[in-house]
């Protein structure tokens, strides 16, 4: 009886902590990666507070991040899960306006809370920065296009849409592996830079990145936000 007690317990112990793994979007050999600089909304907040996503001070502190921690834990957890797949190049007809920051409310709609216009906390940025993605599993990419609000949208009420955006960078293909290695511990594989421009802007704006990878069709999106000084 004393072992079965043991074993029942240990049996519990590991069914609880599968439970607390982080859920990954199921996918193809899944690429994974995100804007990490300027930060995407839910890596932003997942930095911020990864470690104490439970403390009550986020409603105040942070409320955008608050609101996104309570719709969905996991859309913070698996903040580089955020992508679509089979798309075929066909970002504006798959995505409708309103949902660019969740992929057309890919996963289920786990992500849903990133396209909730408000105070998101910014990154200081220049008219001319680098941009910089994560590419966890070093696949590389077809092509990354970054976009930048054009002036005059106003991120705190309106949902971005396709209209409210301007090309300002694109990539060739990038061959897997190319990159800056990680040296963070929290994160593994490689950072790949893209220099952009964004002449005219000032205040608050939003970066929105395409990252197409190239192992398979999955494409990645990326909502973050900055303030133009």
């Amino acid at each position: 009886m004393h072992s079965l007690r043991i074993g029942l317990r240990a049996l519990v112990v590991a069914l609880t902590a599968m439970l607390l793994l982080p859920l990954m979007p199921a996918g193809n050999a899944a690429a994974h990666g995100s804007s990490i600089g300027p930060a995407s909304r839910n890596y932003g907040c997942w930095q911020r507070w990864g470690n104490d996503f439970q403390n009550p001070n986020m409603a105040t502190q942070d409320p955008m991040c608050w609101q996104a921690w309570q719709h969905d834990t996991n859309a913070m957890w698996n903040w580089n899960g955020l992508y679509r797949e089979q798309v075929g190049g066909n970002h504006q007809g798959v995505i409708p306006d309103g949902q660019l920051c969740s992929a057309g409310r890919t996963g289920n709609g786990r992500y849903n809370a990133m396209d909730v216009p408000g105070a998101w906390r910014t990154t200081q940025l220049t008219t001319n920065f680098t941009f910089k993605m994560h590419d966890q599993a070093r696949h590389g990419a077809d092509y990354i296009r970054i976009y930048v609000t054009r002036q005059g949208y106003n991120a705190t009420t309106q949902p971005l849409r396709w209209s409210d955006l301007e090309l300002r960078a694109q990539t060739g293909r990038i061959a897997p592996g190319v990159g800056t290695p990680e040296t963070s511990p929290s994160l593994n594989g490689v950072t790949i830079s893209v220099n952009v421009t964004a002449p005219g802007r000032s205040g608050r704006h939003v970066v929105y990145m395409i990252w197409q990878a190239s192992h398979f069709d999955q494409s990645f999106y990326a909502c973050s936000d900055v303030n133009f000084s």
